[in-house]
């Protein structure tokens, strides 16, 4: 049964107002993990809190818009492609606001590194790492406001390349604390930086395959790339 043209639109309106939001939440997550590889090299405490603080604002925006979710689902009862969209909000949203818990983790471990002693803290190049990941989000947010599973699927093929990188940084880091054991402390404290950077990875490619699946109707979690770039080009 169709919904008179009214309501349609209505819902239609409703739908369009729930993906800007979840465009919004994307901006504030980005913008946090920026903040917080920013407080890092600098060490601006101020930085580093804000970043703590505006943890909040990226959890309100996740009840508000699963609570709109739920509204939806229980008002319109909507149908196949729309109910689609519904979902991949709600997948969206959780790991949108699980990224938002690593920017806060490496904001956390910002302040421990620069509150404690200057000496033996391990130089370790993370800005690349951190730059492929916070690249991998933008371009799954983009995916997402444009339905594009091309670009979906390239930041798929992009998580390697983040595992890839943290590998290295722990093979790195092992290195040091064997070397001078008085490295231990900070060197832990930048692998669960590093970690943190790879799980944002993860999350990306995450939220890139609920793209998949809300345009193609498929659930491509658990298969191969090869997969999921066979399921983008078929018609």
């Amino acid at each position: 049964m169709e919904m008179p043209e009214h309501t349609s639109k209505q819902f239609d309106a409703e739908l369009e107002n729930i993906r800007t939001k979840v465009l919004q939440m994307g901006g504030l997550v980005e913008q946090q993990i920026a903040k917080a590889m920013e407080g890092l090299a600098s060490g601006e405490m101020f930085v580093i809190d804000q970043v703590i603080a505006n943890d909040n604002r990226v959890n309100l925006l996740e009840v508000e818009l699963d609570e709109a979710c739920s509204q939806i689902i229980a008002k319109r009862q909507p149908a196949a492609s729309d109910l689609r969209t519904v979902m991949a909000v709600i997948k969206t949203i959780t790991d949108l606001e699980r990224i938002g818990d690593e920017a806060k983790k490496i904001a956390k471990m910002a302040k421990r590194i620069h509150e404690a002693e200057a000496g033996f803290v391990p130089r370790i190049e993370l800005r690349h790492v951190a730059g492929l990941a916070a690249d991998m989000l933008h371009k799954a947010l983009d995916a997402f406001a444009r339905l594009d599973v091309q670009a979906a699927a390239s930041v798929v093929r992009e998580d390697s390349e983040v595992d890839r990188e943290f590998k290295s940084i722990m093979r790195q880091l092992i290195t040091f604390m064997m070397e001078d054991p008085r490295t231990i402390s900070r060197s832990l404290e930048i692998l669960f930086i590093a970690k943190s950077i790879e799980r944002i990875g993860d999350h990306s490619k995450n939220m890139s395959e609920y793209v998949v699946y809300l345009v193609k109707g498929r659930d491509v979690r658990h298969t191969s790339l090869e997969e999921i770039e066979r399921e983008v080009s078929s018609g």
